[in-house]
């Protein structure tokens, strides 16, 4: 990155439970071909957050620990997440689990409901974001675009929101636009990650110049033919997407506009005889 876009970029950090940080990409970290593909992939993307699985941890025994020595190395906030759980009970014991391993408030809250698209439980899921910020964690919740939703979230102690674009893993990029322009008009304050569905680096820009605070990213990255090259396009794609947001894009027209005047060109009357 020019020394000139790093400084615009310094000057607007992101702000998430406290901390402060100057990347707006997150990365998960399953499906990597290797973990030095994995290490690789981080450092090229400068993400400062990256999310992981308990079950990558197995509890007290030595399973996983290679895996929890490297993202320890990278030197990152680690962010736990509750993948596959489907109840109250589940989530809650599992995210109490991950604070113990991996010795972090913070918790990316998912609750599945259906299948087929792993649809968020948005009814359980505002249950357990209450019980956990009741308990002192700094909750992540994996959501909707739905507002109702969203402002019960809120209403239960998080901070932050994570709406989906599209299903995990899809890679169809943001399925309902409209509903997530609604979300950032109607929390400007909140920082918004949009999470899930990503498929493409356009997609990633789309949703940071749609207003939204940061982009997680994990299998458009991970199952990539390249996943370094990928990792960093997506940080090329996050930065462009902020800074067009803050640029403030054009209106989109109708009718053509010439980007040049006509009035007073030379030869214009000869040219329309």
């Amino acid at each position: 990155m020019e020394a000139s876009a790093r400084r615009d970029l310094g000057a607007d950090p992101l702000r998430l439970y406290g901390v402060e940080l100057t990347s707006r990409l997150l990365a998960g970290t399953a499906q990597y071909p290797s973990p030095a593909i994995l290490a690789r992939a981080i450092e090229a993307a400068g993400v400062e957050i990256v999310t992981v699985s308990l079950r990558r941890e197995a509890g007290g025994s030595r399973a996983g620990q290679h895996f929890w020595a490297l993202i320890r190395e990278l030197g990152v906030h680690v962010l736990p997440n509750t993948a596959g759980c489907r109840t109250v009970k589940e989530a809650i014991t599992t995210a109490e689990m991950a604070r113990e391993v991996f010795d972090t408030p913070w918790i990316k809250l998912e609750v599945i409901g259906e299948e087929d698209t792993l649809h968020p439980d948005v009814f359980s899921l505002v249950e357990v974001a209450a019980t956990l910020s009741r308990e002192g964690f700094r909750v992540f919740p994996y959501t909707t675009e739905d507002l109702v939703a969203a402002e019960k979230l809120l209403g239960s102690g998080c901070e932050v929101l994570m709406p989906w674009g599209s299903p995990i893993g899809s890679g169809r990029g943001l399925n309902n636009p409209y509903a997530l322009r609604s979300l950032r008009a109607h929390f400007p304050d909140v920082p918004l990650i949009l999470d899930a569905g990503i498929g493409a680096p356009s997609h990633a820009a789309a949703a940071m110049e749609l207003g939204f605070d940061a982009v997680l990213s994990n299998t458009a990255i991970a199952k990539a033919g390249d996943p370094v090259k990928m990792a960093r396009a997506f940080a090329l794609a996050v930065e462009a997407g902020r800074l067009g947001y803050l640029a403030d894009l054009i209106e989109p027209r109708d009718m053509a506009a010439p980007s040049t005047p006509v009035a007073g060109q030379p030869f214009g009357g000869l040219a329309r005889a």
